[in-house]
């Protein structure tokens, strides 16, 4: 079920799996908000105060307990377990697709640094190459962002992916997705850090494999001028 008004279309591979437990959760939570409320208002008009009727204490009801407390339990463990395969697969580092294209991205007050690997294929060396702001991707590859934060915490996070992650000062965390069709698509802090944090946005651009070759080709170039 997709409701536009309510997700941007994804572009992600996960995507997909990912909206389908957001609404499978709205539906629940809806439906116990509702009848909530639609029993909260029945009660008021029920139990309203009357002329000559005089209130009556109730003991509580065990039978009731339990139940109000063995649905929720019930339904609890039942999404843990719908979303553990889920969740597994985007968060667990040894799932993480050996072939995925490394990026390092660097939040800090208030922009985004993401370094590329230059021609040897290994980061810290004098061929590595930054993009601020702008993270170039390839599609219908896995992209592996290991993600640090340079002064506060930050969030990176990817609307149309269905990624957030917090970067943490002093930990590097393993991001990864993969996008399913090119185009431009936006980049932004969701943790407030600063007077500055509606400032720090960014775009992912998505290139087919030839563009994006050809970008890292240009980027290489103009590193090796300098």
């Amino acid at each position: 079920m997709n409701f536009s008004w309510l997700l941007p279309e994804t572009v992600s591979t996960f995507g997909p799996a990912l909206d389908d437990l957001y609404y499978v959760i709205l539906w629940i939570t809806g439906i116990v908000f509702f009848a909530t409320e639609i029993t909260l208002v029945v009660f008021m008009v029920k139990y309203r105060h009357r002329e000559g009727r005089k209130a009556e204490y109730i003991h509580g009801s065990n039978k009731a307990e339990v139940i109000w407390t063995v649905i929720p339990f019930v339904i609890v463990m039942g999404l843990a377990f719908y979303s553990k395969a889920l969740w597994d697969e985007i968060r667990d580092p040894d799932r993480i697709p050996p072939d995925s294209f490394p990026i390092n991205v660097m939040a800090s007050q208030f922009e985004w640094n993401a370094t590329y690997a230059g021609a040897d294929g290994q980061f810290g060396t004098s061929d590595d190459f930054v993009s601020r702001n702008v993270l170039h991707i390839p599609v219908d590859r896995p992209v592996v962002v290991y993600l640090e934060a340079e002064d506060v915490i930050h969030s990176f996070f990817l609307p149309d992916f269905r990624v957030k992650q917090d970067a943490v000062p002093g930990m590097m965390i393993p991001v990864w997705f993969q996008a399913t069709r090119t185009g431009e698509f936006t980049l932004a802090c969701a943790e407030l850090c600063g007077l500055g944090h509606y400032t720090m946005d960014g775009r992912v651009v998505v290139d087919s494999e030839a563009d994006f070759q050809s970008w890292l080709d240009s980027q290489q170039a103009e590193e090796d001028s300098d």
